[in-house]
């Protein structure tokens, strides 16, 4: 039987939940069972933990579905190739042809390029809506409405939804709430606890956290959901290697240092970004003015350490700090050690040009990283000076 890991602290989760010494060796890591396949004891003889092919379950990478389902609060999580490669999965068995979903109108551009140029072509409807409205996102509810797909904070200009009264709405229509929790993390937040259905992540981010995997995640405590992902992942095979699921769970033994000093760094970052004449806004629900700050402190132990600002300029000005910073480097992604620094409107986002979730041209969207706080803050202004 499985160890309860439900009355352990999350930092105790992260480092032992799915990760007993191996029972053979005493090895207190994780091996990486670098395998394709496995010995059956007899035809169909496949042997505890269902191993018989790499590509419908490896050790390794139960390990890390198993940790990750704890860090959740969840009783179900599946690992993936990527962050995309979850939510394609996530979408393909949500919905059928002819069916609608729920899009925040501030949306990762890969999500958006995944519903607007893939799945419409498979017959799958959308919409966009500020989902930090109830009533607008219950305005927006069709007959047809499986899913409600939504960020919290969201990508890249740091908006909050208040995850409990998005679930009211999702569950009035019947559809599905699926919360992508990528950059607030599982340390910051537990969306499964508010009522959502479904967790999504990137590992590529602050799970793995060091820049060096790519990877995603479904998380749910619905075992029918889980069995239809399960299904559809080993039908379509976008599942992680051995060592990919052994980067990411090594990278989550650290997460909860790494998410404290990510937001101590974030918070001073902010704090001069704010007093500097050249930045016009400054978007991080840490800010009592922001928006969603009162349901961000309500549902998050802190804010993170993903920050947006607007340049006085426009693009011009705002490529311009972007090209000047040293330490901030210029990249995509994001919940690395290191910091980055990306202009929205011509990299992760340059799909939504043109649509309702087009970026500003004067934001950049910044990953603050895990250095000397100091040395980051003097890297911002001597690029906007």
């Amino acid at each position: 039987m499985a160890e309860d890991t439900s009355r352990w602290g999350f930092e105790t989760r992260a480092i032992h939940a799915g990760q007993a010494p191996d029972p053979r060796t005493g090895a207190v890591i994780v091996p990486i069972y670098a395998t394709s396949t496995f010995a059956q004891d007899g035809v169909g003889g496949v042997r505890d933990g269902g191993y018989e092919y790499s590509r419908t379950a490896n050790p390794t990478r139960t390990a890390l579905e198993e940790a990750l389902a704890a860090l959740e609060g969840g009783k179900h999580a599946l690992a993936f190739a990527s962050g995309m490669a979850a939510s394609d999965i996530a979408l393909r068995s949500l919905t059928r042809p002819g069916d609608h979903v729920i899009l925040g109108n501030d949306a990762y551009g890969g999500t958006f390029r995944l519903l607007d140029k893939v799945l419409t072509q498979w017959g799958v409807e959308y919409s966009t809506v500020d989902l930090a409205n109830p009533t607008a996102t219950r305005a927006a509810v069709r007959p047809n409405t499986k899913v409600i797909w939504s960020e919290t904070p969201t990508n890249p200009l740091l908006g909050i939804v208040d995850i409990a009264a998005l679930a009211a709405v999702a569950a009035e229509a019947g559809a599905r709430l699926v919360i992508d929790n990528t950059f607030a993390t599982p340390y910051l937040q537990s969306p499964l606890g508010l009522g959502a259905d479904v967790v999504l992540h990137s590992t590529t981010k602050y799970l793995g956290g060091h820049s060096d995997v790519v990877g995603g995640a479904l998380v749910t405590s619905d075992a029918g959901l889980n069995e239809q992902f399960a299904f559809l992942r080993n039908a379509a095979g976008a599942v992680p290697g051995p060592f990919d699921a052994w980067l990411v769970l090594r990278g989550a033994k650290t997460l909860a240092l790494r998410m404290e000093r990510h937001s101590d760094n974030a918070e001073r970052v902010v704090e001069a970004l704010v007093s500097h004449p050249k930045v016009t806004k400054v978007y991080y629900p840490g800010l009592a003015e922001h928006p969603g700050h009162e349901v961000a402190a309500k549902q998050m132990r802190r804010f993170g350490g993903m920050v947006s600002f607007s340049v006085e300029g426009g693009e011009e000005a705002a490529l311009a700090v972007a090209a000047r910073t040293k330490l901030f480097i210029l990249a995509e992604s994001l919940g690395g050690i290191e910091s980055l620094i990306e202009h929205p409107g011509k990299m992760t986002h340059a799909s939504t040009t043109g649509s309702p979730l087009q970026v500003s041209d004067d934001i950049l969207r910044l990953s603050v990283g895990i250095e000397d706080g100091a040395d980051l803050v003097g890297d911002l202004l001597s690029a906007l000076d």
